[in-house]
C-alpha cells in the first residue's frame, strides 16, 4: 500500500493513511487546519509487514495491535515536541509496542518512522532462544531507548534505514522485491539485543509534570469521545479531568499546541471524515454523520471541512471505493 505525498495524496483520505499497519486501524485526529499530506508505504514479506512514512502534518493517533502481533519501530527524525504516552520522542529512538491495550501518541509535522509488525510468537521465540532463563519478555524494557554506540544498535540502526530507503525508494516495486535481502529474525534478535542493552540513561523518562499533563487531556479526551454526540462546555470538560480550566489549558497547550475547544473542534472533524469514507452512501447522509458528531452547523461544518480536506463531505461520501478499500487495506 503507498500513499504519496503533497500534490499526490488525496488530502481527505485519512482512512488509507490510517490503515497503513494493515493488522489494525489507526484512530488521527489532525492538530491543525492544513489537511494530511505524507509520504506512506507498506510491504508484506517475511511474514511481517514492512512500514515507513513521513508525516507533513502534526497529529495525534492510538491504535490497538491484535492480540498476536507486536511492532518494532525506528525514529529517523521528529521534532521537538512528539510524545508515546507523554514520554517526549526523540529522534534515533526505537521502540516495541506489545498487544497490551491502546497505544497514544502525538507526532510533529516533518517526523519520519520505519516499523516492522511481526508475529508475536516469533519474538517470543527468539527472545527464549537469547534468554532461556528468563520467562516473560520485559516488555518495559524494550518499550523505547535510545540506540547507543553499541554493535547491536548500530546494526539495527543500518537495517532501519535500509528498510526506509527500500520502502520509499522503491514504491513501484513489488513486495517482495522491495523488502528483497531483509533478514527478519537478524532485525528482531538486534532489537532484543538493543533495547535490553540500552544503559538507564538511554531510556527516557516520563517527568511527573508531562505525566500529570497527559493523565488530564486522556481523561478530558475520554469524556468528548463519549459526549461527542451533544454540546460540550469547558466547565464539564474541567469537571471529567479534574482539574481547573487554567490546568486544562495548560495541559492542552502543552502536549497538543490546541485549546481543549480547537482540540474538541478538530476531533469531531476527523471523526465525521472518518465516518464518512466509510459509509455507504445509500444509507447514511452528510447530516446524519455531522450530528452524530455534534456539528449542528451544516454549513459551517462544510466549510471547515473543505478548508482542511480539500473537498465537500458529500465528495468524501460519495467517493468510491471507500468500504472496499479499507477491507482490502485490512485483509
Amino acid at each position: 500500500m503507498a500513499v504519496g505525498s503533497g500534490e499526490d495524496t488525496p488530502s481527505c483520505d485519512l482512512v488509507s493513511l490510517s490503515g497503513a499497519l494493515r493488522v489494525c486501524d489507526m484512530e488521527m485526529v489532525l492538530l491543525d487546519a492544513r489537511g494530511p499530506h505524507a509520504t506512506v508505504d507498506s510491504r508484506v514479506a517475511n511474514e511481517a509487514i514492512y512500514c515507513s512514512g513521513e508525516t507533513d502534518f502534526p497529529f495525534r493517533g492510538r491504535f490497538v495491535l491484535p492480540v498476536d502481533w507486536c511492532l518494532l519501530g525506528h525514529i529517523h527524525h521528529t521534532p521537538e515536541g512528539s510524545w508515546c504516552h507523554g514520554t517526549e520522542l526523540r529522534s534515533g529512538m526505537s521502540f516495541t509496542v506489545m498487544p497490551e491495550g491502546i497505544s497514544e501518541f502525538m507526532l510533529r509535522a516533518g517526523s519520519q518512522l520505519s516499523v516492522v509488525l511481526v508475529p508475536l510468537e516469533q519474538l517470543r521465540r527468539k527472545f527464549a532462544e537469547m534468554e532461556p532463563l528468563q520467562g516473560e519478555i520485559p516488555s518495559r524494557l524494550l518499550s523505547l531507548f535510545h540506540l547507543n554506540d553499541t554493535l547491536a544498535a548500530s546494526e539495527l540502526r543500518q537495517q532501519f534505514t535500509h528498510i526506509r530507503e527500500r520502502l520509499i525508494g522503491r514504491r513501484e516495486a513489488s513486495d517482495g522485491e522491495a523488502m528483497q535481502g531483509q533478514d527478519l529474525d537478524a532485525l528482531v534478535e538486534r532489537h532484543l539485543l538493543a533495547g535490553l542493552s540500552a544503559r538507564a540513561e538511554d531510556r527516557p523518562q516520563c517527568t511527573r509534570g508531562r505525566r500529570t499533563h497527559y493523565l488530564i487531556v486522556q481523561r478530558a479526551e475520554q469524556f468528548m469521545r463519549a459526549n461527542m454526540r451533544q454540546d460540550i462546555y469547558i466547565t464539564e470538560m474541567c469537571n471529567a479531568a479534574g482539574v481547573s480550566e487554567r490546568a486544562l489549558r495548560y495541559a492542552f497547550d502543552d502536549l497538543l499546541g490546541l485549546s481543549p475547544n480547537r482540540y474538541l473542534s478538530m476531533l469531531r472533524l476527523c471523526t465525521a471524515c472518518r465516518s464518512l469514507s466509510l459509509s455507504d452512501a445509500s444509507r447514511r447522509s452528510v447530516k446524519s454523520v455531522a450530528l452524530s458528531c455534534g456539528l449542528w452547523d451544516l454549513s459551517r461544518f462544510a466549510d471547515h471541512y473543505r478548508r482542511v480536506f480539500g473537498e465537500l463531505p458529500r465528495d468524501t461520501l460519495m467517493r468510491a471505493p471507500s468500504m472496499e478499500s479499507a477491507q482490502a487495506t485490512a485483509s
